[in-house]
C-alpha cells in the first residue's frame, strides 16, 4: 500500500471522525495519529507529517506547530467564513441571519482567520432548530473535504485571503448569555423564535428561564403546514 502523504489528524466530533475514517481508507495516505488535546500537539513535532488536518479540534494550534508540516495545516469549520468565526456558528447563523455554511481553510495563529481553500453555503429553513442546521453543516463539511482533498495534496489550490475587519466572531460566553431568557424582556416575535430554535438542540438543555425561583428549560418545534 502506498503511503505518499503522512497526516496527523486533530479532531473529536462526528464530522471529524467521518473525515478521519475516510482518510484512513485512502491508499495514498498514512494517518499517523488522531489528537484531541493540547498536550498531544508535541506529536506533530516528533512525526513531522506532510500535512495536519483538523475538524472539531477545540484548541488553538501555536505557530511553532503550524510551521512543521510542509503542506500546511487544514481546518474544517462549520461556518461560511468570514462569518461566524469561533464558537457555535450554527446558532449565530440563525440568531443573526448571517450566511450558514462550511469552510475548508489553512490554519494560522488566530482562530478561523486563515486563507480559504473552499467554502459552501448551506441553505437554512425557518423550521430548523440549532441541531437540524448543525447536522446539515456536518454533512456539508465532510463533502467539502472529500471534494477538495485531491487539489490539496496536489498543491493545486487557489486561496481567498480573509480580512480581519470582515465577518463576525463569537465566544463561548456569548452563547451562555444567549441561553439566559429574561422573562421581563420585550422582544420581537420573529427574533425571539429564531433565538429559541437556534438554542434547541436535544438532548442538551440550553434556553432557560427563571420563574418563581424555579428554572425551566425551553425547546421549540416549528412545523410547516
Amino acid at each position: 500500500m502506498s503511503t505518499d502523504i503522512d497526516v496527523v489528524f486533530l479532531g473529536v466530533n462526528d464530522a471529524g471522525m467521518r473525515v478521519y475514517e475516510w482518510l484512513c481508507e485512502r491508499s495514498e495516505v498514512f494517518v499517523h495519529s488522531l489528537l484531541t488535546t493540547e498536550e498531544q500537539l508535541t506529536v506533530i513535532k516528533d512525526a513531522e507529517p506532510d500535512i495536519v488536518v483538523s475538524c472539531g479540534y477545540r484548541h488553538i494550534v501555536p505557530e511553532s506547530i503550524l510551521g512543521v508540516p510542509e503542506m500546511g495545516c487544514l481546518n474544517l469549520h462549520p461556518a461560511y467564513l468570514p462569518y461566524n468565526r469561533g464558537a457555535n456558528p450554527n446558532v449565530w447563523s440563525i440568531v443573526e441571519g448571517t450566511p450558514a455554511g462550511v469552510t475548508l481553510h489553512y490554519m494560522d495563529s488566530s482562530l478561523d482567520t486563515g486563507d480559504i481553500i473552499a467554502r459552501r453555503e448551506v441553505e437554512p429553513d425557518f423550521a430548523d432548530t440549532g441541531k437540524d442546521l448543525y447536522q446539515r453543516l456536518e454533512d456539508a463539511q465532510v463533502d467539502l473535504f472529500k471534494e477538495n482533498w485531491p487539489d490539496v495534496i496536489n498543491e493545486d489550490t487557489s486561496v481567498l485571503e480573509q480580512k480581519e475587519d470582515e465577518g463576525t466572531y463569537h465566544r463561548t460566553n456569548e452563547f451562555e448569555e444567549l441561553c439566559e431568557i429574561d422573562g421581563e424582556e420585550m422582544v420581537r416575535t420573529r427574533e425571539f423564535l429564531d433565538r429559541l430554535r437556534a438554542l434547541t438542540f436535544p438532548p442538551h438543555d440550553n434556553a432557560r428561564i427563571e420563574i418563581d425561583d424555579e428554572t425551566y428549560y425551553i425547546d421549540i418545534d416549528i412545523r410547516r403546514e
